[in-house]
């Protein structure tokens, strides 16, 4: 269950970037992941049944006094490994400790740290980690984080980023102009942290939205995760999953676009051509692949539409 990589130890310090890629890591199933309380193991199967990915949490869905029959839980009632996180406590407080030994005595291959902040706590995990930057000082070294050797990916959060600024919303209110929509600073967060994850070739996660009702904002943000090659976005409930799925899911007309743009590079040798008044170029090809690489799980007749 721990994680195959180099040892090279020199990341440690973020002067060495080294090879800082796992030849096995793990990627999410699909674009939705679902958190899930550890202390409710009557959900787990139900979570993953809903949601391509469910992210069993021992650390705020649940309350200090309820963790140790969490990590109980979490040991008790397995479900599939390939399909299921476990988000452990921050480095540096007793649970920490506690939820990896839990999750050694499990087949989980795959944990979230929450409030990553160094390059050495997450190499200490001896998993395959995903890093949740959502802390001021993490924040400030994702770069690092994101070349760790057993970092597959980051996520980011805003509610304890903003928390840990001293301030008091992630969005502008009902009342100000953008209502609803990120922060300056958290949106430049979650901006650095999907470039620190490309920097390194590891997977970025999307925030949640946790305004449940609020369909409208998730789906701009996911239309927008997507079109800044996010992979995946987490969610809090099961009817935000739908939503996610078909945002990370390309249109028939963006599909259609991408084999015309596939085509006429092959047409032409590669070099750069006009397709509908549009210039195609090596970045525009790049896109019209992510395009494509998107439609993967759709039945082959669809897939050729």
């Amino acid at each position: 269950m721990f994680f195959d990589g180099p040892a090279d130890n020199s990341l440690v310090s973020g002067s060495s970037l080294g090879d800082s890629q796992l030849s096995n890591a793990w990627l999410p199933a699909g674009p939705a992941l679902l958190f899930c309380p550890a202390d409710r193991p009557e959900r787990y199967q139900k979570a993953l049944d809903r949601a391509d990915v469910v992210i069993l949490d021992l650390e705020d869905a649940v309350s200090p006094e309820n963790r140790a029959a969490a990590r109980e839980a979490l040991i008790a009632n397995p479900i599939d490994p390939d399909r299921t996180i476990v988000r452990i406590n921050p480095a540096g407080t007793g649970d920490y400790r506690r939820d990896l030994a839990a999750v050694s005595e499990t087949n989980y291959r795959v944990v979230m740290q929450a409030k990553s902040e160094d390059v050495a706590s997450i190499l200490d995990t001896a998993f395959q980690t995903i890093a949740l930057i959502e802390t001021p000082l993490g924040a400030t070294r994702a770069n690092d984080i994101a070349a760790t050797s057993n970092c597959i990916g980051l996520m980011w959060g805003a509610e304890d980023l903003v928390a840990g600024l001293g301030g008091t919303s992630s969005r502008f209110g009902p009342a100000e102009p953008r209502a609803g929509e990120y922060r300056d600073v958290a949106a430049w967060v979650r901006s650095m942290v999907r470039i620190a994850a490309a920097a390194h070739g590891k997977f970025a996660v999307d925030s949640v939205h946790l305004d449940i009702d609020d369909v409208d904002g998730l789906v701009a943000e996911v239309r927008d995760a997507v079109a800044l090659g996010y992979t995946a976005t987490a969610c809090i409930h099961p009817s935000q999953v739908e939503h996610i799925r078909a945002g990370y899911q390309p249109s028939e007309e963006a599909i259609a676009w991408a084999h015309k743009v596939i085509d006429g590079s092959a047409e032409h040798g590669g070099g750069v051509f006009s397709l509908d008044g549009q210039m195609i170029d090596g970045p525009v090809l790049r896109q019209a692949e992510v395009v494509l690489s998107r439609v993967a799980g759709r039945p082959a007749a669809d897939a050729d539409a």
